[in-house]
């Protein structure tokens, strides 16, 4: 992770098990690693709005 990230690690926010939360982690990594920080953003609005929607987290 780089100092700017604002990623929150699915094992710290409980939903380790989600296929749906390890899938955007998994998208968010691969992102990061190609440079892309626009689709790693959209990884984490994404995973948000999951989690939001089937966790019921707050956003």
């Amino acid at each position: 992770m780089t100092a700017h990230s604002t990623t929150e690690p699915t094992e710290l926010a409980g939903t380790a098990g989600c296929r749906a939360c390890q899938e955007f982690d998994l998208a968010e990594a691969v992102a990061r690693s190609e440079r892309d920080e626009s689709r790693a953003t959209d990884c984490r609005v994404l995973r948000r709005r999951h989690r939001a929607a089937e966790h019921a987290e707050q956003p």
